[in-house]
């Protein structure tokens, strides 16, 4: 996305993601805190973790924070560079995820989103999450998406076009899931094979795979072929998409109200400056997915996003401010469309963001 088996709306341990009217035991109320951890009790909220703008034991730390603040989940970007020259980071993301999983104790965690597609191999793919997915039971899941230049071209010199990267994506999916089986997979595809391949090691239960969807074509195929769907706060909301997600999900025989959907929302806790600040670093969210996306160079994209929008444009439509009730309204419509809402904040102050929703929004929003 810009940060980022058929499970649909099941529990995953306490770190439920959620879908919409899917009947699954909801996540604890956070009114409280955990008896003996003086952890607040898991909200049905997650939090962003910016590998583009932080470093690893940063990350680590964010997540740390995050849950003892009450919220249920994280994930991490996956990227080889960051999306502008500005943000200055870029560490590799599964160590990261396996950090978080050893230092936490309930989160659920997971990448919004991985390519795998020519940077990493489906089979290489399907293998670290099979190997986190038993590190960390029911804890885990994958985040998948037709990728960036700025991570594909740049690292390997391929990025096609995107009607080859859709059906490459259909066909990396299916092969982890085969993977996934514990089988030994000799594949013939299209775009990628195995030989005789076996993961000797698989968890018990597959990790679920949620598809980062920014079109309806792709929205279509997160419902058809991933468990849930990974998507911008003003799509989730968008009839196209929605109708495209609802479409896809009923074509594979799944409810989709039941589908878990990922939601990402950018936001700020403080002021003017605060806001100049992160708009500043995520400046091409405004467009990241026109031709941004076929961009290799962040310091291309950076250049012509600070070409394209003021500062105001790129923070117009986030919550910000400290009144809790801004942010809380928010959230809580989010949860009431049946999503799973994942905070992004751009400020360099992360704890600020963690303690103030900690504080004063997750106590007051509900799934």
């Amino acid at each position: 996305m810009l940060g980022a088996a058929a499970m649909g709306g099941a529990a995953l341990g306490t770190g439920v993601l959620r879908g919409g009217n899917s009947g699954a035991t909801p996540s604890p109320s956070p009114s409280g805190t955990e008896p003996g951890t003086g952890r607040r009790q898991a909200s049905p909220v997650g939090f962003v973790l910016g590998h583009e703008q932080f470093r690893t034991q940063d990350l680590v730390r964010f997540a740390e924070l995050a849950e003892r603040a009450g919220f249920g989940h994280v994930w991490t970007s996956d990227h080889s560079q960051p999306w502008q020259d500005d943000e200055g980071h870029s560490m590799f993301p599964w160590l990261t995820l396996a950090l978080v999983g050893d230092r936490t104790s309930r989160l659920t965690y997971g990448t919004g989103v991985t390519c795998p597609l020519y940077r990493h191999h489906p089979s290489q793919v399907a293998q670290a999450f099979a190997s986190l997915g038993i590190l960390t039971p029911g804890r885990v899941f994958l985040g998948v998406g037709s990728g960036e230049a700025l991570n594909e071209l740049a690292s390997t010199g391929r990025f096609d076009r995107y009607p080859e990267r859709h059906e490459r994506l259909i066909e990396a999916i299916g092969l982890i899931r085969k993977l996934w089986t514990g089988q030994r997979v000799t594949h013939k595809g299209r775009y990628y094979q195995t030989e005789q391949f076996k993961l000797y090691d698989v968890p018990a239960r597959p990790v679920p795979i949620y598809v980062a969807a920014s079109g309806p074509k792709s929205a279509y195929l997160a419902g058809r072929y991933g468990d849930g769907w990974v998507v911008q706060t003003h799509d989730i909301t968008d009839k196209r998409m929605v109708d495209a997600f609802n479409e896809g999900a009923r074509a594979a025989g799944r409810n989709p109200d039941a589908m878990p959907k990922l939601v990402e929302t950018w936001v700020v806790v403080g002021g003017q400056a605060e806001a100049d600040q992160a708009a500043q670093k995520w400046r091409f969210t405004v467009h990241g997915f026109g031709d941004l996306l076929y961009q290799p160079n962040p310091v291309t994209i950076q250049r012509l996003a600070e070409q394209r929008w003021p500062l105001s444009k790129v923070y117009e439509s986030w919550p910000r401010g400290t009144d809790p009730q801004v942010h809380i309204k928010a959230v809580q419509r989010l949860l009431d469309l049946g999503a799973t809402p994942f905070i992004h904040s751009g400020q360099d102050d992360q704890e600020k963001v963690i303690d103030f929703y900690g504080r004063e929004v997750l106590p007051h929003v509900h799934g």
